[in-house]
């Protein structure tokens, strides 16, 4: 008998570890980290092809059009994308996800997994998943465990059953989870031989979680039934209900069910594995040379050792000179120095720069939109300068603000522009104005992209100064929709 593994693959969170290249607007799931594609890309390549079904979403709806996209670039179409209305951590959401599947199939196999996590070894996990298959199609509950490659205190740990064996090639007896250890509890667990790291990764059946939750955790399941029996699709998406969400706690599925469990089981790995949870692990997972050293495209290092140096902008050289065991990272509107063993004190920084109400805190200059991206390049008093991007056929809502003015300059291709009641071609070179509180709209109406030099000008600039009369994609009103 085939089986059919069906992907569910958790794509919310904020990414603080990876500040200032991960931040709530843009988390890391989708920035190219380690390779030409995103962490989530990857993810879904990786558990794609022969047994395994399309994966199913699930994520917040500033995110759902950056995942559309992301999805069509390496041309793969998703089952379903669900948004939460509010983030409620993996427990609410993987019952959401087995409900789903559960009106389809009761006994579909699903795979929860985190979309930001390094797994360079795809066939050998795919291999592992498929012999982890029996044992949670029988009703257990399957955590892949990672073979430890040193006494790490920033993962949790899976302590096998006496009788386990940490190499084995199929599922093992789980005794208990285990929370993540200090230093010295650390290096005990990994001497004794007999624990695993705790990726996050389980295998069951949709029957199986439903019917934990039933017993373990009901408090949870009566409100996500409620949120799926009241979701709503919205163009491809499966909104969930907001009221009854509201109700639902904000707790792992480790916490609610998995540490309550009596049916546990850990498929043991060992062919490589990162959550990529800090800039260390980043180092690490980049392949230092010789001398210890990884740099980026516009990073120079000299005289360096054990140290990352990475620029994510073209207008930013980067350059370390005699430095140890330092992680340097710099975007256009940010730079990060700090010791290597600070690593996982990062989240720090972005709690300070919060409690300042500093933008960078949370917000790239680049916001993506399902029309394509904007950059501001300069921001006053009064004015803001911004190089818009619209991808070919794609069109901005029909919209007017309350408080700015804009004036835009066509620098590639062509723009259809709408002001109130006439219709106009912008070409290069050329510019048209925008009164205060004219309806507008902007279209690329050509095969390539459109790119322009917007000017605001005016007493409020924030993006949630708008209003929505028409838009292609359902926003409704908002800064985003």
């Amino acid at each position: 008998m085939t089986v059919l593994v069906h992907p569910v693959l958790l794509c919310g969170g904020s990414g603080t570890r990876l500040w200032p290249l991960s931040r709530k607007s843009f988390p890391k799931q989708f920035a190219r980290i380690t390779g030409d594609t995103s962490l989530f890309q990857e993810a879904a390549k990786r558990l794609s092809g022969a047994g395994f079904a399309a994966p199913m979403v699930i994520t917040g709806n500033d995110f759902r059009f950056i995942v559309t996209e992301q999805l069509a670039a390496i041309e793969i179409a998703p089952q379903a994308i669900l948004i939460e209305p509010e983030g409620r951590n993996t427990a609410p959401a993987a019952l959401a996800a087995a409900l789903v599947l559960a009106a389809q199939d009761p006994k579909a196999l699903m795979l929860l997994a985190p979309s930001d996590h390094v797994i360079p070894d795809a066939a050998a996990f795919r291999a592992a998943v498929t012999a982890a298959a029996p044992r949670a199609l029988a009703g257990d509950f399957v955590t892949m465990g990672i073979t430890p490659t040193r006494a790490e205190t920033g993962y949790g740990y899976l302590e096998l059953a006496p009788g386990g064996h940490p190499d084995a090639t199929e599922p093992q007896q789980l005794a208990r989870f285990i929370e993540k250890p200090d230093a010295e509890r650390a290096a005990r667990m990994i001497a004794s031989g007999n624990f695993l790291w705790n990726a996050g990764i389980f295998l069951f059946t949709a029957a199986t979680l439903i019917s934990a939750f039933r017993t373990l955790a009901p408090e949870i399941l009566g409100p996500v039934e409620g949120a799926v029996a009241e979701a709503q699709p919205d163009l491809s998406f499966l909104r969930l209900a907001p009221g009854p969400w509201d109700k639902v706690p904000d707790i792992s599925i480790d916490y609610a069910i998995m540490e309550k469990s009596a049916n546990l089981a850990v498929m043991p790995y060992s062919a490589g594995w990162s959550d990529l949870g800090g800039w260390d692990a980043v180092w690490q997972e980049s392949g230092p040379d010789g001398a210890g050293n990884v740099t980026s495209d516009h990073a120079t290092a000299i005289d360096c050792r054990d140290t990352l140096l990475r620029s994510e902008s073209p207008r930013i050289e980067l350059v370390g000179i005699g430095l140890e065991d330092i992680l340097a990272v710099a975007t256009t509107d940010a730079v990060l120095i700090a010791h290597k063993s600070e690593a996982q004190r990062v989240k720090e920084a972005v709690s300070a720069l919060k409690a300042r109400k500093v933008p960078q805190a949370t917000q790239f200059p680049t916001d993506h939109r399902p029309w394509g991206m904007f950059e501001s390049l300069i921001t006053g008093p009064r004015f803001q300068v911004k190089r818009i991007v619209v991808k070919p056929g794609a069109a901005l809502s029909l919209q007017s603000h309350h408080h700015r003015s804009e004036h835009w300059i066509v620098v590639e291709g062509t723009a259809k522009v709408t002001i109130d009641d006439k219709v106009q071609l912008v070409t290069e070179n050329q510019s048209v104005y925008i009164p205060l509180g004219a309806v507008h709209r902007m279209e690329n109406p050509g095969k390539v992209p459109m790119v322009l030099i917007e000017v605001q000008t005016g007493s409020y600039l924030g993006e949630d100064d708008i209003i929505r009369y028409e838009d292609v994609y359902a926003r409704g009103q908002g800064a985003k929709g």
